[in-house]
């Protein structure tokens, strides 16, 4: 300990005294003119009241229950119960420095072990305690003040630019989906072309969209991009189910799929899927459980629209396009009903759905993931 630093008790260098009881009919959870003075219990602000019992910036130690030992702060006019511990001083000493001092302390290891713990005003009193000169007290004081400000400021910088990396990804995705993520290439097979290729029933839409995107991208319906969806039952003594509950919504995927007995199948389950569809929720609130399927011959709920991509459309484009804000957003407009607002396998299949050349979608996808993948690591160090 340095030199002019001293060691001393509590009950040496402070006065402890316990509250006054007051009922509970008397303290109101809301200040108003009635019930204008803040009301200390043993974990802290009880609530207000209409009369004080000390005036001044004292610290206080709760002394009653499985918090006792935690200590606050309280400054002007304010009602002290008994089971709070009012922190006087006989010498001038820095409050700020007592406070932390008294955290430091952990009088928590000091309360009876019983089924209502305690502290006893005695047993603080004995508690030791190293103190040091009053202005040393201060520039502790300030350190810490400053320290804490800093860790403060940290932990907001670091809550924005988790936010920051979400909103750059939503970007990103929205780059990407209207040809704005890479540079075209004019030998690439028009996406129209190879829809007409594949599809002969296809017809293109001519609605205006199409000045929007780049000149060899085409809009297309749902209808002629994905696969009819199967209706199955299940067979054989059980069976893999996705359930809406089923999806990682931070990493988009199926977290795990369900196996459950066949005899005691849901009446939901029924959405055939294959490894590379993405199940797309159309039951709101879950509306963004939205998740590439890594596993064959699973049932989903009907809560999801199945999106098994047609050759015109790589699987991995795919999810990108169903996670985008464009589309989210975009069909969250027909959620309807009270109970449980949905939306409709229609409204997916009539979507307009910007579709590149298959080429382009490879290299979208390569850009796509080579981004996340700068921002997932970011994030992983912000976690770590």
């Amino acid at each position: 300990m340095p030199s002019n630093w001293t060691w001393t008790t509590l009950g040496e260098i402070f006065t402890l005294q316990a509250g006054k009881n007051i009922t509970a009919k008397d303290i109101s959870a809301k200040q108003d003119t009635a019930h204008c003075y803040p009301c200390y219990g043993g974990n802290g602000l009880r609530g207000y009241v209409g009369s004080y019992n000390k005036e001044g910036h004292f610290p206080l130690i709760g002394r009653q229950g499985a918090l006792c030992g935690n200590v606050n702060e309280a400054n002007g006019k304010f009602y002290a119960t008994e089971h709070a511990v009012v922190v006087d001083t006989y010498c001038k000493t820095n409050i700020p420095w007592v406070i932390n001092t008294l955290l430091y302390l952990n009088l928590n290891q000091y309360a009876t072990s019983t089924a209502q713990p305690g502290l006893s005003v005695s047993t603080i009193n004995e508690v030791m305690i190293p103190v040091p000169p009053l202005k040393e007290q201060q520039r502790i004081s300030q350190s810490i003040e400053n320290w804490f400000a800093l860790i403060d400021q940290i932990g907001h910088s670091k809550a924005e630019l988790q936010i920051t990396i979400k909103q750059a990804k939503s970007k990103i995705l929205d780059l990407a989906i209207h040809g704005k993520l890479v540079s075209q290439d004019p030998n690439d097979e028009p996406a129209i072309e190879l829809m007409k290729r594949i599809n002969s029933d296809f017809t293109p839409c001519d609605n205006g969209h199409s000045r929007k995107l780049p000149q060899n991208w085409c809009w297309a319906k749902g209808m002629f991009i994905f696969s009819p969806m199967k209706s199955v039952q299940p067979t054989g003594e059980t069976f893999q189910y996705i359930d809406i509950d089923s999806i990682d919504n931070v990493r988009q995927t199926v977290k795990e799929t369900k196996v459950i007995k066949s005899s005691n199948a849901p009446s939901r389950a029924s959405r055939y899927t294959q490894k590379g569809d993405v199940v797309f929720s159309m039951v709101r609130p879950y509306l963004r459980n939205i998740a590439k399927v890594c596993f064959n011959d699973c049932i989903a709920s009907t809560g999801f629209y199945v999106c098994s991509p047609l050759d015109m459309l790589h699987p991995e484009f795919c999810y990108y396009l169903m996670i985008s804000d464009y589309v989210v957003n975009g069909l969250n407009q027909f959620m309807k009903g009270d109970n449980s607002p949905s939306i409709k396998k229609r409204d997916i299949d009539n979507w307009l759905f910007p579709l590149p050349p298959f080429a382009e979608q490879q290299r979208i996808i390569a850009k796509i993931e080579e981004l996340f993948s700068t921002l997932d690591n970011i994030q992983k160090a912000l976690e770590a």
